[in-house]
C-alpha cells in the first residue's frame, strides 16, 4: 500500500491495518519454507512500517499543537 493511501485513512482504520498486516506476517513465517513468499512478507513489513510512522507522526503533531 502507498504512502498516499495510508496518509487519507484514520487512526482506527490504521490500527486496524496494522493489526490485519502483521497476522498476514505472522502467518506467512510460519508456513513451511517452500510454501512461503518472500514478496508477501516484504509487502506486510513495509505495509506496518509505512502505517506505524503515520501514526507517529500523527500524535508527535497533535502534541506540539
Amino acid at each position: 500500500m502507498k504512502y498516499e493511501d495510508i496518509a487519507k485513512k484514520s487512526a482506527d482504520e490504521l490500527e486496524e491495518l496494522v493489526a490485519t498486516s502483521r497476522g498476514e506476517l505472522q502467518s506467512e513465517r510460519f508456513k513451511d519454507r517452500f510454501t512461503r513468499k518472500a514478496s508477501v512478507i516484504r509487502k506486510a513489513k513495509l505495509t506496518i512500517a509505512r502505517t506505524l510512522t503515520e501514526l507517529n507522526t500523527r500524535a508527535r503533531q497533535a502534541d506540539t499543537k
